[in-house]
């Protein structure tokens, strides 16, 4: 039997997931990541640790094979994770700065100038990207102006993804998807943009070689095969950005299917050949990546989503947590239950889904999150409820954009990611977007695309299409209550869509005193 493992770096967890070859999970093994706030003085600012993160991985990787029979026959693997972290790296490869995390906000003001120098359409038109303020040029830019001794030792700054690629078998290289997190590489050309660079001080040879995903790197080398428990002729095969891995994994490889992807950040992908910019698609706050499908790229809106729930979980949920706890449950079960014993629209109040800025189509880094129309009768169960409804309410924002945008008639959208397996969610996302709601049973599309990836790398598929034929599984489907979407659009048209526009400006004084 041949096995192909998929690792998957997410903002709460890193997950390593052995699959044989029809997509079914042989064994798998988690660990947090984590996070560290480590400037006393700044205390937005936060920090992923390259030693942690790499240990972290290798346990992960470690738990998986040591639950496989065989580990031996795991062939190959591919990394997936978030996109815009990364590190420098001296020649020898040693982190020379931790990576700056998507939470922390201290790029904002390097952000504003670079747009102001060379404005944030010009860098639509040459990138495909919509500029964003945890670009990883901004960090660059920080990282001299701030580190400046780190940044003119700097040898190659690797994404996460490809800094993991690096520890396994020692090449520094990327993919096209990954690229594209720069906001300095031409997704139509594959190239980096030297112009760009150039206004924004960045060498062009701190950046690696990009390829299209699904290249083999190399072996594990000796130390890391050692390491994690995996044969040192384990091959390590290019993967890519995590949500274009989920839309592999998903089957979303083409025009018909637009796809919904939900974990810290909610994505919206529609595959296409294309790569058109239009003043449509700029107006919208869509861009385009490049996708892990060869030949492809992909139209993406993108608003962080699962990470304020995260959030919900840790700062109002306290005595579900000792429920679950005690009674051994799933605290999601128990907040659902809670949610639905709310009511639609929450008893009035309403969330502003903008803790780390505003996605699409709005693009401000520094709008802020709220709560709005508490008053006496508010209960906790109804803020909860809220935080759902409010982030349902910007994935309509986000399709209505799409739309705007006529990028095409996709005939279905399948949702996937952490989202997908909560059922009072989806069916929540059903009735305020008024849609129907495919979800595949994938336990872990990231890491199952990756794995694909993988498995492509080695020929287990001879194409895309195959590999996503080989993993296909059921259906659920999510219809929306017609009564339930009918108040649901009265409180979105009429509330909702004012709330961002009407707090931007305070919220602009916060961010601006509070998060820099």
């Amino acid at each position: 039997m041949a096995y192909v493992m998929g690792i998957d770096i997410n903002s709460n967890s890193i997950k390593a997931v052995v699959y044989d070859e029809r997509g079914s999970a042989v064994a798998s093994g988690l660990q947090p990541t984590p996070l560290t706030y480590d400037n006393k003085a700044q205390p937005s600012w936060c920090v992923w640790d390259p030693k942690r993160i790499w240990g972290n991985v290798v346990y992960a990787i470690s738990e998986a094979t040591g639950k496989t029979e065989h580990p031996e026959e795991i062939q190959a693997l591919s990394v997936t994770g978030f996109g815009m972290d990364g590190l420098p790296l001296r020649r020898d490869g040693l982190p020379l700065y931790p990576m700056i995390s998507w939470h922390c906000p201290r790029t904002i003001p390097q952000y504003e100038a670079f747009l102001r120098k060379v404005g944030e359409e010009n860098i639509f038109r040459r990138t495909g990207k919509r500029a964003m303020a945890i670009d990883s040029i901004y960090r660059m830019m920080w990282m001299r102006e701030n580190e400046e001794a780190a940044f003119q030792a700097t040898d190659k700054w690797l994404s996460i993804v490809d800094y993991i690629n690096y520890m396994l078998c020692g090449v520094k290289a990327t993919d096209y998807s990954m690229a594209a997190c720069t906001s300095a590489f031409d997704q139509r050309g594959h190239a980096w943009c030297e112009d760009l660079l150039r206004e924004a001080g960045i060498p062009l040879s701190i950046f690696p070689k990009a390829y299209p995903a699904g290249k083999v790197l190399g072996t594990l080398s000796p130390v890391a095969a050692q390491e994690t428990g995996l044969s040192s002729k384990t091959r390590v095969v290019l993967g890519g950005h995590d949500y274009m891995c989920a839309a592999f994994a998903a089957g979303a490889m083409d025009g018909s299917t637009l796809l919904d992807m939900t974990g810290g950040w909610e994505m919206l992908l529609l595959a296409t050949d294309k790569a058109e910019l239009s003043d449509e698609l700029y107006d919208s706050g869509y861009y385009l990546e490049g996708h892990v499908i060869k030949d492809k790229c992909c139209y993406v809106g993108s608003a962080v989503s699962g990470d304020m729930t995260e959030w919900m979980k840790k700062t109002l949920c306290a005595e579900e947590r000792v429920i679950a706890e005690a009674q051994d449950e799933n605290i999601w079960d128990i907040i659902s239950d809670a949610c639905s014993r709310a009511g639609i629209g929450s008893g009035g109040c309403m969330f502003l889904p903008h803790f780390s800025g505003a996605g699409a189509p709005f693009r401000d880094p520094n709008s802020m999150g709220a709560f709005l129309g508490l008053h006496h009768p508010i209960r906790k169960r109804d803020m909860m409820r809220a935080v759902f409804e409010g982030l349902d309410y910007q994935f309509r924002a986000m399709l209505e954009a799409f739309q705007a945008c006529r990028l095409g008639t996709p005939r279905r959208i399948i949702a996937t990611g952490k989202a997908a397996h909560n059922v009072f969610w989806m069916q929540n996302k059903a009735d305020v977007s008024g849609l129907a709601l495919e979800v595949p049973d994938i336990e872990e599309p990231a890491a199952l695309g990756a794995a694909m990836l993988a498995g492509l790398g080695v020929g287990l598929y001879s194409s895309e299409r195959e590999a996503a034929d080989a993993v296909r599984k059921g259906l659920s489907v999510y219809e929306p209550d017609e009564q339930a979407h009918r108040k649901y659009d009265d409180y979105y048209q009429n509330i909702y869509c004012k709330l961002y526009r009407s707090l931007a400006e305070v919220n602009g004084e916060l961010s601006r005193r509070f998060r820099r």
